[in-house]
């Protein structure tokens, strides 16, 4: 079964908070300026971040698991 949660894609629920404070809630003055921004917030998120990201994921597995596909809390 495939879901749209985004409480399943690391994107969403911790990557995508640093973007958006760093680049997207800025004001651009292109689509290009914004790309430029977005590369270098990305390009400035340390390892470790990405690191505990990707290495809390089978937990949020297991809590969507245990919530029967529903959304959960992620604490």
């Amino acid at each position: 079964m495939a879901t749209n949660s985004p409480d399943l894609k690391v994107m969403d629920y911790s990557i995508w908070s640093i973007l958006e404070a760093e680049a997207v809630s800025k004001l651009h003055q292109s689509i290009e300026a914004l790309k430029k921004s977005l590369v270098k917030a990305w390009n400035a998120i340390p390892q470790d971040i990405i690191d505990k990201a990707v290495d809390d994921f089978p937990k949020r597995l297991k809590k969507c698991i245990e919530a029967g596909g529903g959304h959960f809390e992620n604490k």
